[in-house]
């Protein structure tokens, strides 16, 4: 049984189609990565996942309950930190989690609280109205109030946007101990060293489609190859070797990172800089990361197709 099903879920906002058809599963235990550019459809499919939002069409199911048809026991199944800093200013931290610990009927659940606080090092702020705690902190109250019930199933709406290295690293230090004990991590995110370093799986979500779903080593294997970097003390690109060009790296108009398809290509290159003219200051041969991959596959800013739907399954 997969941790969460998603078959054919369109939604509209009047002129917006949101949503054109999404279909994908994760598997229980998964670190799952779901990727896109402001718009691309995430946070609407994660409002319909969490009972938000209703689906015009299509299901979403969590660990084989229908959100719809049975949401509470959906609901008990799922932990979600949203994108915004939402919370009540009338209680401290440890009243809020006693309080949502109560939503889901548990009692006596202060040491399993306490637990969590200890590992988002809330535990100093635990008597702390929550108006008084700064933005960072209010974020790890959020991540706590979605782990007090034990879901197995975790969406991270942007946890991290925002916030300082430190929370950063205890967040992911915490999430990533309980993947390694059978919780299945659903993250978004605009970090993509994030993804590439967490995520086992990724989705890439464009304009409301999926345009890419397989794991993130096939993903940087299948877009990525080793590209040649060259910064240049005078002259530009010359024509011919344009098509190579990684646009989203030519930031200053010196700097330049080309596609290679092997090594062997890099001799070839310098001598048609050299022939045009180019004085090379700098050399450096790399491996893509899922930033050019992400690139690549969403297509330039005019517009540009993005790549085929690709799955692989594990």
């Amino acid at each position: 049984m997969a941790a969460i099903e998603i078959r054919n879920v369109k939604k509209r906002y009047r002129a917006l189609q949101a949503l054109k058809g999404v279909t994908f599963s994760i598997e229980q235990g998964e670190f799952f990565g779901l990727l896109g550019p402001n718009g691309a459809g995430k946070t609407t499919l994660i409002s319909i996942l969490a009972g938000l939002a209703r689906a015009d069409s299509g299901s979403i199911s969590v660990l084989g309950h229908d959100v719809v048809r049975d949401y509470r026991q959906a609901r008990r199944e799922l932990g979600v930190v949203p994108q915004e800093l939402v919370f009540d200013p009338f209680f401290t931290v440890r009243e809020t989690l006693r309080l949502q610990s109560g939503y889901f009927g548990l009692r006596h659940n202060d040491a399993w609280v306490d637990e969590v606080m200890a590992n988002l090092d809330l535990t100093d702020k635990a008597d702390v109205n929550m108006r008084a705690l700064s933005g960072g902190m209010k974020r790890r109250v959020l991540v706590a109030q979605a782990l007090v019930h034990r879901p197995p199933v975790i969406v991270l709406d942007e946890p991290t946007a925002g916030v300082d290295v430190e929370l950063r690293q205890t967040l992911w230090k915490f999430i990533s101990r309980l993947n390694r004990e059978g919780h299945t991590i659903v993250l978004t995110t605009h970090y993509l060293e994030e993804a590439q370093a967490l995520c086992d799986r990724i989705a890439m979500l464009k304009l409301g489609e999926v345009v890419a779903l397989e794991p993130t080593t096939q993903l940087l294997q299948r877009f990525g190859g080793p590209r040649l970097v060259l910064r240049f003390a005078q002259g530009t690109l010359p024509q011919s070797l344009r098509p190579l060009l990684i646009e989203s790296h030519n930031l200053d108009g010196r700097h330049f990172a080309l596609r290679l398809g092997g090594c062997d290509e890099v001799e070839s290159i310098l001598a048609t800089c050299r022939a045009n003219g180019c004085v090379i200051e700098d050399i450096d041969i790399q491996r893509a990361d899922l930033e050019d991959v992400f690139v690549q596959i969403m297509g330039d800013a005019h517009g540009a197709e993005p790549a085929p739907l690709r799955e692989t399954a594990i």
